[in-house]
């Protein structure tokens, strides 16, 4: 028989330490022969990304001890930082280490091998960086993007594919570095060849826009000599967003485009660009938005068919035939794929989730359908039972919009609440803001969901996985929309008897940050806050206060500044710090290049100014997005505190108590 206990009093075993040491998924998978490979986060090894291969007889190995960081900062949100080869004598391996971004090779079976450095070091502001390799080991080179710093300003720096020697010759002379494209895109990907080795393909973009806005597919020649010649704009535009391409093996390009207001698969002969016709043409999403430098949703296998990761506002795994654009999805537990899927063969690995698990690493068997999890498999570390039960909500609006939602109900196996009580709820608004929230297995929400403090994320208007007129109902609107369909959502939840109109607080990270901020300094919805690496001061963002990918992204979200300065003022929570009254906790990582520790230190200022009731926590060696342990267990804990505080929770267990200026 279930116990009753006020909301948010409830005992529960997961706690912050559990809920850190389960953060983050795996990424970038790949082939390595018949070798499944992967990174994966270690938030108890200082929150270093592991490179990990699973052996032919099912082990899964670590490849580089630690302190190695299997990670690129290539636009400071990084990409795929390693390639490999398989040899007679070997697999060759390519990579990224964190620390000086650096490219690496590295033989993990020849005994003795020590990692040895392809490139050399820069101290023009930020170095040289490094991301999207491929090794053309019959060429005796990796081919991937390269990031140099050309002065000591964010956005003093240029973007090139480049050939990097495998041989070495390059690690201490940057002129051994071949360059092969003619540097006339702020942004490009790394570069995909041709079946035949005669074109190559790459996807390139500029100020101001950003790569969901409009992106050109480009093709070029691929010289005798290696050198690339002929480049051409294939697809795409200032109106298209092309995510990603890559070749069948009929050498035809394959690429993935939004021309139809979701981002759809194309295929078209490389010298008839007008012959371009989706394959599949639904109003689902069949890519995302390019956040890192070599995501990628499909994959093409050499029987023709194609890999592919679609839905709408989730994400399967699906078999599509080219021919008659049917997609077989597959059957399997996963309600949510991530943006990384390989082939070899029949074979297919992406890496997925579902409410009751996390991200895993997945195999699909094309011949027999029969998917497996091959790396990283979820292990329950609680009973399931104290796992959040979701539901899929869709809210109306202002103006009658649509706003999707998931609500995590309170839920805990052996405690009720009174009768007469109502749960408080959190609003989390997710980063981005051209992003969004995936259902699945967190156990950062489980944590309070477990508690009996209710969490429902919001996908609100911006938010990727609904089709482009979705995301761009957030064009020159940002602050506003955001945080119109977070208050929507949390005033619906307290109207329908759900949640406590008085309990409700809201907490997000990065665009989350600001939209949490934002929300608190133009709304009274709130009687708390979680404010977590936020952008504060649109002024500062929009003149040099960020890094490059994002300089110019209020120009779309918010307007140009030259045309619209006072907006950028009317919606900066800084400027409206004064307006804020509810209290809140601010969370910032002191080597965040993307939202500086600056701004949180003035609004922090500001608020000390009014005797607001606060808390600020600055965490040294995190950067945008924390990835420690120790960090992580400290930011949840001071979370859980400020709402017993406010909403007047008298916790069980022991939780350090959270103390609040004013």
């Amino acid at each position: 028989m279930k116990q009753t206990r006020a909301y948010g009093s409830w005992p529960s075993p997961i706690d912050a330490e559990l809920a850190a040491a389960h953060d983050g998924a795996p990424a970038y998978v790949g082939y390595v022969g018949a070798e499944a490979w992967w990174t994966e986060p270690r938030p108890t090894e200082a929150g270093r990304r592991a490179l990990v291969r699973r052996l032919p007889d099912g082990e899964e190995r670590t490849v580089l001890p630690a302190p190695w960081n299997v990670r690129s900062r290539v636009v400071e949100y990084g990409g795929r930082p390693w390639a490999g080869a398989d040899r007679p004598e070997g697999p060759l391996l390519v990579f990224v280490d964190f620390a000086d971004q650096r490219l690496y090779a590295y033989e993990p079976d020849t005994p003795g091998a020590e990692p040895r450095p392809l490139t050399p070091r820069s101290d023009v502001g930020g170095g040289l960086r490094w991301a999207d390799p491929v090794v053309h080991a019959d060429r005796g080179e990796v081919w991937c993007v390269c990031e140099e710093f050309t002065g000591e300003a964010p956005t003093d720096v240029r973007r090139v594919i480049a050939a990097v020697p495998l041989d070495g010759s390059a690690a201490d002379d940057r002129a051994a570095v071949r360059e092969l494209s003619d540097g006339g895109h702020r942004f490009v990907t790394g570069p995909r060849l041709s079946p035949d080795g005669g074109r190559v393909a790459w996807i390139a973009w500029d100020h101001p826009r950003m790569p969901w806005d409009g992106t050109e597919l480009i093709v070029a020649d691929v010289r005798a000599d290696g050198a690339f010649g002929g480049a051409r704009t294939f697809a795409g535009g200032p109106e298209e967003s092309i995510a990603q391409v890559e070749w069948a093996p009929d050498g035809r390009l394959l690429f993935a485009g939004d021309r139809s207001g979701w981002w759809n698969l194309y295929r078209a002969a490389p010298d008839a660009p007008e012959g371009a016709r989706p394959l599949c043409p639904r109003d689902e999403e069949f890519a995302g938005p390019l956040w890192q430098i070599g995501l990628n949703w499909f994959a093409p296998l050499d029987s023709g068919l194609v890999a592919v990761v679609h839905g709408t506002g989730s994400s399967g795994l699906g078999i599509l035939d080219p021919e008659t654009g049917e997609v077989v999805d597959t059957a399997g537990p996963w309600t949510e794929f991530a943006a990384t899927v390989a082939a070899h063969g029949p074979r297919v690995l992406g890496v997925a989730a579902s409410p009751r698990s996390g991200y895993e690493v997945v195999e699909l068997d094309t011949g027999t359908g029969h998917a497996r999890v091959v790396g990283a498999a979820h292990g329950d570390p609680v009973d399931p039972a104290y796992y959040p039960e979701p539901q899929i909500r869709t809210f109306l609006g202002p103006a009658g919009r649509e706003i999707h939602a998931h609500v995590y109900p309170p839920h805990h196996p052996g405690h009720t609440a009174p009768d007469d009580e109502l749960p408080p709820y959190v609003v989390w608004a997710h980063g981005g803001p051209t992003s969004r929230s995936p259902l699945v297995l967190d156990l950062a929400i489980a944590y309070f969901t477990s508690r009996g403090i209710g969490v429902v994320e919001v996908n609100y208007g911006g938010s990727t996985g609904y089709g482009r007129a979705y995301r761009e109902r957030l064009r020159e609107q940002w602050g506003i929309v955001d945080v119109d369909d977070c208050a929507a959502v949390a005033l619906a939840l307290a109207d329908e008897g759900t949640a406590d109109r008085n309990r409700l607080a809201i907490r997000g990270g990065s665009a989350g940050g600001w939209t949490t901020a934002a929300s608190l300094a133009t709304t009274d919805v709130y009687a708390c806050g979680t404010i977590i690496y936020p952008v504060l001061d649109l002024t500062a963002f929009a003149s040099g206060g960020t890094h490059d990918l994002e300089s110019r992204y209020l120009e779309s979200m918010v307007g140009p500044f030259a045309e619209v300065p006072g907006r950028y003022a009317e919606r900066s929570p800084l400027a409206n710090a004064d307006r804020i009254t509810a209290p809140f906790l601010l969370l910032q990582g002191l080597d965040d290049v993307v939202c500086p520790p600056a701004q949180s230190e003035e609004f922090l200022a500001r608020s000390e100014r009014r005797g607001l009731s606060h808390a600020y926590i600055a965490f040294e060696g995190e950067g945008h997005g924390f990835r420690r342990a120790d960090t992580m267990t400290r930011a949840l804990e001071a979370e859980l505190s400020l709402y017993a505080q406010v909403f007047g929770i008298e916790l069980a267990g022991r939780v350090p108590t959270l103390e609040l200026d004013k």
